[in-house]
């Protein structure tokens, strides 16, 4: 392949511009910290589109499904698999965290510890509770939904809207045929602004490279080893083994959302990506009804690297500070992960805030010791954003599997070049 051709490949120049912000990060840090807009811009822009994408597309797959059961049936499937495979996750983590210890031997002190960088995060951390959480899913008006962006309450407006349209029968044709080109109207306004993908991908790892320095990369090596580590093992031996056992190779369905995965690597979000997976995910054969009900829900209940992330958080400050845990505080641990990492998606810097929120509830690891892991939180994100791209993607082929909404034809096409 020439090199003109490889150009074109989106993936090739969202890894070009990775690459080129490292340079830049390291060689011209003052300025590299100012190109973070580049990245925010890119992702803001998304954003404009995902609620009306995922509202037009759950309500037009909704009445084409037509059988209100089976919808029911998919959401418990969903939200069966989501709890099952997230408690993996936190599991996997404590078990890898555990037998390397990266935080022994810090022996840092709580209480000289200074908390003034972690404040934003712990007054934020209180309003992230399970009931908090909860009340959250109902938004305060239907504009504020969408105004607002969040994910799990435009879902939740949009199945309820589907439900109801789907009640009116054959008098509903003329707006689901509007929602639909509406629908069309959107994903073609996310090709376009796609195409910005690797300026995005250049301004925010430079300003991360710039603003943190290539040195920190070590600082703390050894936990960040530990997260990427532990996540590609998830990757690869749990969800691997979840496609395997659907028919369907991983490596194949890696090379087939490579572009998302370099986009999300660039940006430390999957959430400028959900639009282009859930038309991926339809290329790929799943039902357009089961992309849209299970892949913005797994956006809010199936975020694993968040968890893996969030174990790993915990137990390395207990480490660092010298606090002993015993095997049922480290089980109450996790289940109290298990709850707080559904609201990190709504959250604006969600995961660090949920870690606070975690070591708030647990009242046992010192919370001051999240000075400790915020210098490198940007650089882990990538690890559990990509985790959490590729986790949500495996759902939507497995249940779609399970439901009977697989093209299998169309799959082997999709991936025949792969």
């Amino acid at each position: 392949m020439n090199p003109k051709s490889l150009l074109r490949h989106l993936y090739v120049q969202v890894l070009l511009g990775i690459l080129l912000g490292v340079i830049v990060g390291r060689e011209w840090p003052e300025f590299a910290v100012k190109l973070k807009p580049l990245g925010d811009a890119f992702i803001k822009l998304i954003r404009m589109v995902v609620a009306p994408i995922i509202f037009t597309t759950v309500v037009v797959g909704m009445t084409a499904m037509g059988d209100l059961k089976r919808v029911g049936r998919i959401g418990l499937k969903a939200m069966i698999y989501f709890e099952v495979v997230t408690t993996l996750a936190l599991v996997i983590g404590w078990v890898v965290i555990k037998i390397i210890q990266p935080g022994a031997g810090i022996n840092a002190d709580a209480a000289t510890l200074d908390t003034k960088d972690v404040q934003s995060y712990l007054t934020a951390a209180k309003s992230t509770g399970a009931v908090d959480f909860l009340l959250n899913i109902i938004p305060n008006t239907i504009v504020g939904a969408f105004a607002q962006g969040d994910i799990l309450q435009v879902l939740f407006f949009s199945v309820l809207f589907g439900v109801a349209m789907a009640g009116l029968g054959e008098a509903n044709k003329p707006v689901i045929y509007a929602l639909d080109q509406i629908s069309n109207a959107l994903m073609k306004m996310v090709s376009m602004i796609i195409r910005l993908a690797p300026l995005a991908a250049f301004g925010a790892i430079a300003f991360t490279v710039g603003k943190f320095g290539l040195g920190s990369l070590w600082s703390l090596g050894k936990l960040m080893a530990c997260v990427y580590l532990t996540c590609a093992c998830f990757i690869v031996l749990v969800l691997g083994l979840l496609l395997r056992l659907n028919g369907m190779s991983l490596w194949k369905f890696l090379r087939f959302i490579r572009e998302e995965i370099f986009i999300v690597l660039g940006t430390a979000s999957s959430e400028p990506v959900l639009p282009r997976m859930m038309a991926k995910l339809e290329a790929l054969g799943c039902a357009k009804p089961l992309v849209g009900l299970v892949l913005p829900a797994g956006y809010s209940f199936n975020l694993d690297g968040t968890s893996i992330y969030l174990t790993m958080g915990v137990l390395f400050i207990a480490q660092a500070t010298n606090t002993h845990l015993t095997f049922v505080q480290e089980l109450t641990l996790l289940a109290v992960c298990l709850i707080t990492s559904k609201g990190s998606a709504a959250v604006v810097g969600g995961a660090f805030i949920t870690l606070a929120a975690t070591l708030t509830s647990l009242d046992t690891v010192p919370v001051a010791g999240l000075v400790l892991v915020l210098g490198v939180d940007r650089l882990l994100s990538e690890a559990r954003a990509v985790t959490n791209l590729i986790g949500n993607g495996v759902a939507t082929v497995v249940i779609s599997k399970w439901e009977g909404g697989f093209d299998e034809k169309k799959a082997e096409r999709a991936l025949g070049g792969q």
